[in-house]
């Protein structure tokens, strides 16, 4: 059965002017699915809109929205209008990396807006929407920093943490209602945002980057089957390892170790 036949025509995608978000927005256009998309920066959303529309033939609408302010669920729900969404990803992510106290208060309590409440408030006002009409989706984009301690990446890492559990548990509550929560864990990829932060070399044995496309591509497969999933084959195996095999004392030291390199953090 095809998303459409599934969960319905229309998904909002938040923090879709690139990178994953893109990606899953070409994804669901692909499909056949119609279009909001929703981010801060006009210029690539609209181009991202038009050549989804030309390409697909599918209807894509923009909303300018900061969702780092305190009301942007609000905000988007008045330019919406009563328009139904049937799916929503919530791929928007804001990260700091370096020590805890050299970034602001006001800048960690940014990430904790982002990251943790505004898909909070979206879950609730989409969520029980799709409950009362028996069918959609979520997906959550959680992140592998959010499996143990990550220092470095301390708020970012706490705030992913959060995401994961919140898709599961409503995973479970929903699962029965006709609606499919998922979160998507993904370790590096190769986005704009990833690149533009200058990673640096750490190991011949660091699971490689992914691309957007394979992250995308591998969540929609399994949307539907379980309540969260890690991302890509060396991940998973670096997961296990890290998570299974290692105590959870060292394996907080490496995440640690391995951004302190990869960033040349001198702290």
């Amino acid at each position: 059965m095809g998303l459409i036949q599934k969960y319905g025509k229309t998904a909002l995608v938040a923090g879709a002017s690139e990178g994953i978000g893109a990606a899953f927005a070409k994804s669901l256009a692909a499909e056949g699915m119609d279009l909001v998309l929703v981010a801060r920066r006009e210029e690539p959303l609209n181009k991202l809109a038009g050549e989804l529309e030309s390409r697909f033939s599918i209807k894509a609408t923009c909303i300018l929205c900061d969702l780092g302010t305190v009301d942007a669920p609000e905000q988007i729900t008045k330019a919406l209008d009563g328009r139904e969404i049937d799916m929503l990803v919530y791929n928007a992510a804001l990260s700091y990396i370096g020590p805890f106290v050299e970034n602001t208060v006001e800048g960690n309590a940014r990430i904790a807006q982002i990251n943790m409440i505004t898909p909070l408030k979206m879950l609730h006002i989409f969520g029980e929407k799709m409950i009362s009409r028996g069918r959609g989706a979520v997906v959550i984009l959680a992140s592998l920093a959010g499996f143990q301690g990550s220092g470095f990446l301390t708020v970012y890492a706490a705030t992913k943490a959060f995401d994961r559990i919140l898709a599961e548990s409503l995973w479970y509550e929903w699962k029965d209602k006709g609606v499919d929560v998922i979160a998507c864990c993904a370790g590096a990829t190769s986005t704009p945002g990833y690149n533009n932060s200058n990673p640096g070399k750490t190991s011949l044995f660091a699971p490689r980057v992914q691309a957007a496309e394979e992250v995308v591509e591998e969540c929609l497969k399994k949307l539907g089957s379980r309540p969260s999933f890690i991302s890509g084959k060396g991940n998973r195996i670096a997961t296990f390892f890290m998570q299974k095999i290692l105590p959870r004392k060292m394996a907080i030291t490496i995440m640690g170790d391995t951004t302190r390199k990869m960033y040349r953090i001198n702290f």
